[in-house]
């Protein structure tokens, strides 16, 4: 645990992220744009950095946290970041990213500087508790430096070279957003016809429609909130991205396609800043259902 952790991005899941770290023995600079958030992870044992360019000028392996790649262009590229980076660290970008975009930055970064892709998936839960599984793109030799690092976080996975995590993460979230805009419409289906939603709930989870959406998500769509942590905004950056991974196919992807204008729809109606399960509330709204169900829906980012 000799390295020195750089740290910007302290949200949702980057602030629980730099707090694991922290706490399991590293010494973490740690940078937000919000002080509170910056407050949170220093209090819990990390040092507050002045900026993200001091941060990153200071750290042997800096990580990014960030929404969109937009964020990313204005911290490392804007914000002088990435020219700051000393020969011989290492800088992995957690953020959910274009693929090429962390080529072209890999390619401006000072020499002696290398660079992974790895964002991740599992929810603020998932982050608070070390539970993630991250995905993973770079060269052997790199993940073999950070890889112990990285596994307080959670599961690493080796993807292959630098831009294949991102490819990765985005066809986990393209299947995990089909499903989430699929079950509000198997709700709809059942209760129309007559069966109760705990009933449907219960069959799902112990069937072939059984998914990540069903056991983690539905109780957002229950408990009425549906699920502020990661907002409708982000599904339709993370699908615009997978609309461009589509190009490079050959054919068309129909479910795919669906699910980008089932988001951009509940955007639309909704706003983009609220929940990503208000593509499950569209459907309960027009259809005059209602999916709330009696229980300890505890939200998962209090898990």
């Amino acid at each position: 645990m000799t390295d020195t952790i750089g740290f910007v991005g302290l949200g949702n899941m980057g602030g629980p992220m730099a707090i694991r770290l922290a706490k399991n023995g590293y010494r973490v600079l740690a940078y937000d744009i919000n002080p509170e958030a910056l407050q949170r992870v220093v209090d819990a044992g990390a040092e507050a950095a002045d900026d993200a360019t001091s941060c990153a000028a200071l750290a042997d392996v800096f990580l990014t946290s960030l929404p969109r790649p937009d964020h990313v262009q204005a911290v490392m590229v804007d914000g002088g970041a990435l020219a700051a980076l000393r020969p011989g660290s290492l800088w992995v970008d957690l953020t959910t990213n274009r693929k090429e975009f962390v080529a072209e930055l890999a390619a401006q970064a000072p020499e002696g500087v290398n660079v992974i892709d790895s964002p991740l998936t599992g929810a603020v839960d998932g982050a608070r508790n070390g539970k993630l599984t991250l995905f993973a793109g770079g060269a052997d030799s790199d993940l073999d430096r950070v890889e112990e690092m990285l596994s307080l976080l959670g599961r690493v996975i080796r993807c292959g070279p630098l831009g294949t995590g991102n490819v990765t993460k985005l066809v986990t979230n393209q299947l995990w957003f089909i499903h989430a805009a699929a079950i509000g419409e198997g709700f709809a289906l059942g209760m129309a016809n007559g069966v109760e939603l705990d009933v449907l709930w219960d069959a799902i989870k112990d069937s072939v429609g059984d998914s990540f959406v069903a056991r983690h998500d539905a109780p957002s769509i229950f408990a009425g909130h549906y699920d502020p942590s990661f907002t409708l905004d982000l599904c339709v950056k993370d699908l615009g991205l997978t609309m461009e991974l589509a190009e490079n196919v050959g054919t068309d992807l129909p479910m795919t396609e669906r699910a980008n204008e089932t988001f951009v729809r509940a955007g639309e109606r909704y706003g983009l800043d609220v929940g990503e399960l208000h593509v499950a509330k569209r459907i309960e709204d027009d259809g005059q259902l209602s999916f709330r169900l009696e229980g300890d829906w505890v939200p998962h980012w209090e898990a």
